[in-house]
């Protein structure tokens, strides 16, 4: 009896030899040099971006640090789940005219294990990592300034020790250290000042703190980094960052021209002066 010809269209299983992994050997060997190459390659781009504008604050350098090490931990497990999901696609796609399901598989529990318990140990000491560096950036320090920050839709408003002097200019003498205390009038803000850094969000009938110390004389900008409204773009108010005498020249005045208007907390007016 002859042997009967398959049907058209009919599909009687894999051919014996996958042309796709003919001669192919290591393939996870293979992955992990690919992917190896494109980590180095992802994270030397990542590290020559420059991401942020250039630093204010005596705790740029630790917040930037911290950012390059966040970048060059997670690029490799990016390129690492990539690597690996677009080789499975390859390689264990179906042939053409296959339409049964595909096999049955049951889960690896030394694989579940390890895939979970890596990532756990890698976020719990970048975490650590951060806290540490948060916690030595907020060290209180001696001769603080004390600035109160409040916000409101859609403006900013600093007051100086005792509340005596308002201004809707934040004006900081160069290299003491302040404490921001961050409150709001209405909903959720965030005080954000990119070039030092560190940001607070300002939350109603809380008062938050950062300390930081600017380093660099210049102007900038408060921004907020919370969405709060339809004048949220707009938020924005100047900072000058100046030498200490200037500052305590500026506060004096700013003092003198309060309490000749009857010690009413003062329109911040003189502080738009350049």
């Amino acid at each position: 009896m002859s042997e009967r010809e398959p049907s058209a269209g009919s599909f009687e299983g894999p051919p014996e030899t996958d042309p796709r992994i003919e001669g192919e050997k290591h393939p996870v060997a293979r992955m992990l040099l690919l992917g190896t190459i494109a980590s180095a390659i992802g994270v030397a781009i990542c590290l020559l971006i420059d991401w942020f504008p250039a630093d204010a604050s005596g705790a740029a350098d630790q917040i930037d640090t911290v950012y390059d090490v966040l970048l060059i931990c997670s690029v490799p497990v990016f390129v690492l789940v990539m690597t690996i999901a677009i080789y499975s696609v390859w390689r264990f796609r179906a042939l053409p005219g296959d339409t049964r399901d595909g096999p049955s598989i049951h889960g690896n529990t030394r694989l579940e294990v390890i895939w979970v318990t890596v990532p756990f140990l890698m976020v719990t000491a970048l975490a650590i990592y951060a806290w540490i560096i948060l916690d030595d950036i907020e060290a209180k320090q001696p001769n603080e300034l004390p600035v109160s920050v409040t916000a409101q839709q859609f403006t900013w408003t600093f007051a100086y020790p005792g509340e005596e002097v308002q201004s809707t200019e934040l004006v900081l003498p160069e290299d003491r250290p302040v404490e921001f205390r961050i409150k709001t009038n209405d909903v959720i803000h965030s005080f954000w000042v990119p070039e030092f850094r560190l940001k607070s969000d300002a939350v109603p009938g809380l008062t938050t703190k950062i300390r930081l110390t600017p380093d660099r004389i210049g102007r900038y900008q408060v921004v907020c980094a919370e969405l709060c409204g339809i004048g949220h773009s707009t938020m924005r108010q100047n900072v000058r960052v100046v030498p200490e005498d200037e500052f305590d020249q500026w506060l004096g005045e700013q003092r003198e021209a309060t309490q000749a208007a009857g010690g009413g907390g003062g329109s911040g007016q003189g502080a738009q002066t350049p």
